[in-house]
């Protein structure tokens, strides 16, 4: 799998929506893969992606049903509610991060060299401090709680911002991400929904995304 990240220009404010002109240079993924232990409520789910000289923007189209949205502090589980997720691997054998949202808009985020699971949660990682958290901007459609479920359709947006400055502070100078190839994945997921699920841009060969394994190329086109 690949996806090509053309260059804004200029980049894309956060509040400009799926259909926003800003958006019209970036190539479209799907969020298709599901995993079989997943129920039978397949969201479509669509993500745009665009870099500059600060760093990666990006927006995620959810078609959805079943909307659950509870967690609202920083680095809570938001993989329970209905969740959209972007994982970072700049730099091969430097670990990734990875970057979780709910509906609402709150974040999970950690950097993880050593992806086995262990009952603390990996073999190697450290949670992103809540400094770090605050320099990846956030833009949810829906309000940051949804409780009672919302069960019939609905399609709800997010869009991110990720610096490019907090991915060094973990990993190292990256250098302008022009021509750039990185490897990662995008998600959505459900846990605790009543119609759980799980699906990835890059399949995944198990019911865990942490599979730096299956993770597909992201490539940086040039300015």
């Amino acid at each position: 799998m690949e996806y090509r990240i053309r260059a804004a220009s200029p980049a894309p404010p956060l509040g400009a929506g799926w259909d926003d002109p800003a958006w019209d240079d970036a190539f479209t993924l799907e969020v298709g893969h599901f995993r079989r232990e997943s129920s039978d409520h397949r969201p479509r789910t669509r993500a745009r992606l665009l870099h500059d000289e600060a760093g990666l923007h990006g927006v995620f189209r959810v078609e959805d049903r079943y909307v659950r949205s509870v967690h609202t502090r920083f680095q809570d589980p938001v993989f329970e509610d209905s969740c959209v997720e972007v994982f970072l691997e700049p730099r091969p054998g430097r670990g990734y991060l990875n970057f979780e949202f709910n509906g609402g808009g709150t974040l999970l985020a950690s950097y993880v060299t050593d992806s086995r699971r262990t009952p603390g949660g990996f073999a190697a990682f450290t949670r992103l401090r809540e400094e770090d958290g605050r320099q990846v901007l956030v833009r949810a459609s829906l309000p940051p709680v949804v409780d009672p479920e919302i069960v019939d359709p609905v399609t709800w947006h997010l869009a991110f911002f990720v610096p490019t400055a907090l991915l060094e502070t973990y990993v190292g100078p990256l250098g302008p991400l022009d021509g750039q190839a990185w490897r990662g994945n995008l998600y959505k997921c459900g846990d605790r929904t009543s119609h759980p699920h799980w699906a990835a841009w890059a399949p995944v060969d198990a019911l865990n995304f942490h599979l730096p394994h299956c993770f597909g190329t992201l490539r940086f086109e040039t300015r």
